[in-house]
């Protein structure tokens, strides 16, 4: 079958993107044989969320020699932050204890975080302090290629917590640095309603956040009525909410691409099952059939 494509900034990109994600215990061959599948089927463009993928991805491509194959690859903030001279990571108690404990209203989700060893947080002074670390960042740039991967996810968890800690300059820089670098970013984020309104500055092309008929972080209703009225692309991340929609697919689809007019839909897989029934799906979404010639 042929996958529905929109434009965005100039290039095509598929509304349903296939994320590989097998059992754990077949994770490597997993990948590998369910892409395989997937190109037989007419998937030419793959979630590639981890290194591994991206090596499979590109086996696959030197297999198949077919150029038009393309992934979307991610790329965590995390890579270019620092504070004083550390990654930030090695901090990430501390970042946390201080986003939970300091900077969100006492109706915060408690299970978003889990319970902490430590009370320690951040001064302000400290918070002024976390730098951009261009030299990691670009490290880290220099895996990927945009020539196979021109979008690019830069985000994940903690893309949130700058956001939070209120250091959208960081984000800032390195989305400069991606187009500098010739991707076209897309920032992923996690807590929908949230990262939405505090993340539209950012010169992306679009905006990635988990959004499903069952929910949203953090409020589902929030989170609908502010993708409906957002004026940038959005992106489903976890349409079909861990698996538990799967088996109402058409449904859930229709919520995202018809209700919510959602741009484009990542869409998790575990199996051949899984797959055949997402293809299935996209057959039956008015918004997703592809024209055809007659």
């Amino acid at each position: 079958m042929r996958f529905p494509t929109a434009i965005l900034e100039g290039k095509k990109f598929p509304r349903v993107i296939l994320s590989i994600r097998p059992p754990t215990h077949s994770h490597r061959q997993g990948i590998s044989s369910l892409m395989e599948k997937a190109y037989e089927m007419g998937a030419w463009y793959y979630d590639l969320p981890s290194l591994t993928h991206l090596q499979f991805f590109r086996e696959l491509k030197r297999s198949t020699e077919d150029e038009i194959l393309m992934g979307l690859c991610h790329l965590e903030v995390e890579e270019g932050i620092s504070l004083l001279g550390k990654p930030l990571h090695r901090f990430e108690l501390k970042v946390v204890s201080t986003i939970k404990k300091n900077l969100f209203p006492s109706h915060f989700p408690k299970n978003i975080f889990p319970t902490l060893p430590s009370s320690e947080v951040f001064t302000q002074k400290e918070i002024d302090r976390i730098a951009f670390d261009p030299l990691r960042f670009d490290k880290a740039l220099s895996l990927l290629d945009p020539k196979t991967s021109p979008f690019l996810f830069v985000g994940e968890r903690y893309g949130d917590w700058m956001l939070a800690l209120g250091r959208i300059d960081l984000l800032k820089e390195m989305i400069l640095r991606v187009r500098e670098k010739g991707f076209i970013p897309i920032f992923s984020g996690q807590w929908a309603t949230f990262v939405l309104p505090r993340a539209k500055p950012l010169d992306v092309a679009a905006y990635g956040v988990p959004i499903n008929k069952k929910w949203s972080l953090f409020d589902l209703t929030h989170a609908c009525d502010l993708i409906k009225k957002f004026d940038k692309p959005v992106i489903s991340l976890n349409p079909l909410a861990d698996g538990e929609l799967l088996s109402q697919a058409e449904e859930a689809f229709f919520f995202l691409f018809e209700e919510l007019k959602i741009y484009s839909a990542i869409v998790e897989i575990s199996s051949e099952e899984e797959m055949e029934t997402i293809f299935k799906t996209i057959e039956k979404v008015p918004s997703l059939i592809s024209h055809r010639k007659t």
